[in-house]
């Protein structure tokens, strides 16, 4: 962040000072989690489940913190900030789940005023915003992005799927004079929260992946979502002002809100009339992609070491922000080309010394993405026996039990050897695989992670494959952890928990 004074802080925000004279400044980083505080830093005091920062404070400061951006009067020195207007603290969009007095709620909107504080400062020549939004695949894309940008000048992005009314300012406030590319990760969970997130940090330059279905129960169709989706093109600016639309001309929803924005349209996707195309797509027996990067300022052979097609459409976005930003189609390939996987549980593949490989894709699920996984899946175990550990989909409304029977299905006609149904929440699965074909044990109905834990260890062989997916909320994820945990893992590739702040980004991630 840049250095502001108490006193600064205090007027951009609209609070009061306490305990401070407003002299101090903050030259270190703001933070809600007191164990990532450095010396000079700002604490940010957030109501929790278990604790409410607020009852932090003075301990917040013994750990290097200048003072706390508080919603009521603590026992250290304080941006205090005003409460929010009457009606609006219990039901803005974006009030934390453990906000009773509405104390979390005006604190979430001070630090939002002060991200934009900082953006507009560091704006201009100097900053080039970038957000990207989908039903599927934003983390991942933005991951792509810092990674093609980082050689081009100091980049932040934020960890994870650190995307919501919290991570969204939190990333924001990262950036500093230094700083040449912002890449944020746009969520919402309603219409308006996205046209919110990107009034914080006003993007230049905005990416839509696709629309599908996640999420399709509180906007009520996909023709909603994408309404919602389109919120990030329309806050963008004018082409003479420098805005770029990066649209997926391959999902007619998201190539119609052409019509939707001011800023210069760029199209991506593998169809000929894209302007970032891929061309003769082909599969390794790894499910990784090659193909050939095709630009208007030349074109490149691509091998991603990303698992699953899926990607090639998200890469695509990526390339062409790179391309607005200065690299060159045999730079971004070349980039492309030697992609690290920086947050986890999202296809990360890892085989134990006995050859059971773990496909871990189990942060979230939605339909989309997750007849994306069980695709990889099949092309990677053409001779080895498939496992498919499959749990609910949340949020799909009344196409849930549609939607579940339908992967059940899919896993029959992909040839997938063995499905693990969990919970009765997704048993629409286990019917509709036994409905496409002569199933017998084949697929298995267990009550929870535990049942599924014991049945693969005592029924996985070695050399298998398993494919682990489901919506965070069936923390799937402990199932990975198990098999790599067990005595046949290779030490040398330890399952890495999430950091603080991504088990904080749990709210919004359509």
């Amino acid at each position: 962040m840049i250095v502001l004074s108490l006193a600064e802080i205090a007027d951009i925000v609209g609070g009061r000072l306490h305990r401070t004279d407003g002299t101090a400044e903050v030259t270190g980083s703001v933070e809600f989690d007191t164990r990532e505080l450095t010396p000079g830093g700002l604490f940010v005091a957030l109501p929790g489940a278990r604790v409410d920062g607020h009852d932090l404070a003075a301990k917040a400061v013994e750990a290097g913190a200048v003072a706390v951006l508080a919603g009521r009067e603590v026992d250290a020195p304080a941006v205090i900030v005003p409460p929010l207007p009457a009606g609006t603290a219990h039901d803005r969009a974006f009030a934390l789940v453990a906000d009773k007095d509405g104390a979390g709620a005006a604190v979430l909107a001070a630090l939002a005023k002060l991200a934009r504080h900082v953006v507009e400062k560091l704006s201009g020549d100097h900053l080039s915003v970038v957000g990207v939004t989908g039903s599927s695949g934003k983390t991942s894309t933005k991951d792509v992005i810092a990674q093609l940008l980082e050689p081009l000048g100091p980049t932040v992005a934020p960890p994870g799927s650190f995307n919501n009314e919290l991570g969204h300012p939190w990333t924001a406030l990262r950036a500093d004079a230094s700083t040449r590319h912002l890449v944020l990760e746009l969520s919402t969970r309603g219409h308006g929260h996205i046209a919110e997130l990107a009034a914080i940090a006003p993007p230049r330059i905005g990416a839509v992946l696709n629309v599908g279905t996640a999420h399709v129960g509180e906007f009520g169709s996909r023709e909603g979502i994408a309404k919602a989706k389109g919120e990030l093109v329309e806050a963008l600016p004018s082409a003479e002002d420098g805005g770029v639309a990066i649209l997926n001309i391959d999902d007619p929803l998201v190539a119609a809100m052409a019509s939707r924005t001011k800023a210069r349209v760029v199209y991506v996707g593998e169809s000929a009339s894209a302007h970032v195309r891929a061309v003769d797509v082909t599969l390794d027996e790894e499910a990784r992609a090659s193909f050939r990067l095709v630009t208007p300022s030349g074109e490149a052979p691509v091998k991603l070491p990303l698992y699953g097609e899926h990607h090639v459409g998200n890469v695509l976005s990526a390339a062409a922000v790179a391309l607005e930003l200065g690299s060159t189609t045999e730079e971004i390939a070349a980039r492309l080309s030697s992609l690290e996987q920086r947050s986890g549980r999202r296809m990360e593949v890892t085989t134990r010394p006995d050859g059971v490989t773990v496909l871990n894709d189990s942060f979230n699920a939605n339909p989309e993405s997750v007849r994306a996984a069980l695709k990889a899946l099949a092309s990677m175990s053409t001779e080895r026996r498939s496992w498919a550990v499959l749990g609910v989909m949340a949020d799909l409304g009344d196409d849930a039990v549609e939607a579940h029977d339908g992967i059940g299905r899919l896993v029959v006609r992909l040839n997938i050897d063995k499905l693990v149904v969990v919970g009765e929440a997704a048993a629409a699965m286990h019917q509709g695989a036994h409905q496409e074909g002569s199933w017998g044990e084949e697929s298995v109905l267990v009550p929870d992670v535990e049942a599924a834990i014991a049945l693969l260890h005592d029924q996985l062989r070695a050399g298998d494959i398993v494919l682990v997916k489901a919506s965070k909320s069936a923390a799937l994820w402990r199932v990975a952890d198990a098999l790599l945990a067990s005595p046949e893992t290779n030490a040398e590739s330890p399952v890495v928990p999430p950091s603080p702040s991504q088990e904080r980004s749990n709210g919004g991630d359509a």
